[in-house]
């Protein structure tokens, strides 16, 4: 990435906040497990104890980056429609001519074929291209190219 706030696809967005309503959630459960300032029984219970509040802590800190991720994307706007970023919709013709539309993303979503992370060797090769570009990259089978065809917003 370019080291500034990073623009977000509407789908990581949707799949952020839906883990942070999720976190924030088991947060709630584990804190109300919690025994406070109450005698805590024998060395088993205070093993338990200390292992939720390591729990609560784990869920702080995740809380706590999705939260800073999601201000960081709300900075950076919308994804770019001229230069390939995180959030793009990218379609690119490969070196057997194949043709097709890929997302760019910075987490993988389970079942999306059409879906690039930004850290894999196509993800990366693509970052900071633009339409009209060949990339080449390190696939399965080798180094290959692709033709960025076009450029545009996922939400578009």
């Amino acid at each position: 990435m370019n080291g500034g706030p990073e623009p977000m696809s509407a789908a990581a967005r949707r799949a952020l906040e839906q883990e942070l309503a999720d976190l924030r959630t088991e947060r709630a459960t584990v804190a109300a497990t919690l025994r406070g300032g109450e005698q805590v029984g024998d060395r088993a219970d205070e093993a338990d104890e200390l292992q939720r509040g390591t729990d609560l802590d784990h869920l702080d800190t995740r809380i706590a980056e999705i939260d800073g991720r999601l201000r960081e994307a709300d900075v950076a706007g919308p994804p770019s429609t001229d230069k390939i970023r995180v959030g793009s919709t990218v379609k690119v013709r490969f070196a057997d001519a194949t043709e097709t539309t890929i997302r760019i993303s910075e987490f993988p979503e389970a079942l999306d074929l059409t879906l690039v992370t930004a850290d894999s060797p196509l993800g990366s090769a693509l970052l900071g291209r633009r339409a009209g570009e060949t990339v080449t990259y390190d696939a399965p089978g080798g180094r290959t190219t692709a033709v960025v065809l076009s450029v545009g917003d996922e939400s578009a």
